[in-house]
């Protein structure tokens, strides 16, 4: 915007320029438009040819004026026009190898594979978690405007093992694709599975049969935005307080409860203490919700009070990120 700006006042001082001189030789050398124009270009230009009528003392005067003023407006012209363009381009230059070097120190962090609107309801999620994450997309408007935003992003196809590679994938913890359709999905989720064996991998599943097909190439978890929005709204209509109810304990007020899991690792004061003795909700406010065991991948639900904790156990809890925190360090989750 201000470059812009300064553009402008230059052509308009230029218009401005040429303007006065025409009008001032059409005045002292009563010469025609055309002839006064010429006189202005070339004075302006100082090329230095033939005057088109005899100069008077004030018409010699006028035309000083007139190169002294041409050449300050002309040589700010060029130095700013000059400097808008090398300016832009070593600035943008410059955050481009910034964001390159960030991308390339990346470790145990998130990739999103697709920037679209359901890509920006994860982009705002991350970054209200402050987690460390890069994006992938291919439309270049959309990477400049991330960028403006300071978040890391690459432009590129997330079907491509060199982009994948350039997002870090053998380092990262997770990978989502939100791409447009099930084909580019379920071909970068096999392309991600085979960079990396341990990432864990969630993908949007835009038809009804695309999650099985994610699921055998190679993605942990399938999310259809489609089928869970026409759950919602068909919950919110058939039981309405239910739904009010859920809303209200995930967001009291002021207050924001979350849903997190916890696991409990080595070291932490927990382990081999059953949920009486472990007095989880006394020490820290929150609620467990439920308990996963190591090796299994169901969850128990409203455990019983004399449930052991034991070491790589996953408690799902509800409360205030305060409230988690301390949780993580008696658990000693630092994840």
């Amino acid at each position: 915007m201000r470059e812009s700006r300064k553009f402008i006042f230059i052509v308009l001082a230029l218009i401005f320029l040429i303007i006065g001189g025409t009008l001032g030789y059409l005045f002292l050398l009563g010469v025609s438009f055309i002839d006064a124009l010429y006189m202005t270009i070339i004075t302006i230009s100082t090329v230095g040819y033939q005057e088109v009528a005899e100069m008077t003392d004030a018409s010699k005067l006028f035309s000083i004026f007139l190169i002294l003023w041409g050449l300050g407006i002309a040589g700010y012209a060029f130095t700013s026009i000059v400097a808008m363009f090398f300016e832009g381009e070593f600035r943008k230059a410059w955050r481009k190898r910034k964001m390159e070097s960030k991308i390339a120190q990346l470790k145990d962090h998130y990739i999103l594979c697709g920037a679209g609107e359901t890509g920006h309801t994860v982009i705002e999620r991350f970054m209200e978690s402050k987690e460390v994450f890069v994006v992938v997309e291919k439309d270049e408007e959309k990477v400049k405007e991330l960028e403006r935003e300071g978040v890391l992003a690459i432009l590129g196809d997330a079907t491509h093992e060199e982009v994948l590679s350039q997002a870090r994938i053998e380092n990262a913890k997770g990978l989502i694709t939100s791409l447009s359709n099930d084909a580019d999905n379920v071909f970068t989720v096999l392309t991600a599975r085979e960079m990396n064996k341990d990432i864990y991998i969630v993908s949007r599943a835009i038809e009804k049969s695309a999650g099985i097909k994610l699921k055998k190439a190679g993605a942990n978890n399938s999310i259809s935005p489609n089928e869970i929005g026409g759950r919602r709204m068909a919950a919110i209509v058939l039981r309405p307080s239910i739904v009010s109810f859920l809303d209200v304990i995930t967001k009291a007020g002021d207050i924001e409860l979350d849903l997190e899991d916890v696991v409990v690792g080595k070291g932490s004061i927990l382990a081999g203490k059953t949920l009486r003795e472990a007095k989880v909700p006394e020490r820290t406010g929150l609620m467990i919700i439920a308990i996963r065991r190591k090796d299994e991948r169901k969850f128990l639900f409203n455990p019983s009070s004399e449930k052991t904790l034991d070491l790589g156990d996953v408690m799902m809890v509800l409360g205030r990120e305060e409230q988690v925190d301390k949780l993580k360090k008696l658990a000693c989750d630092f994840s």
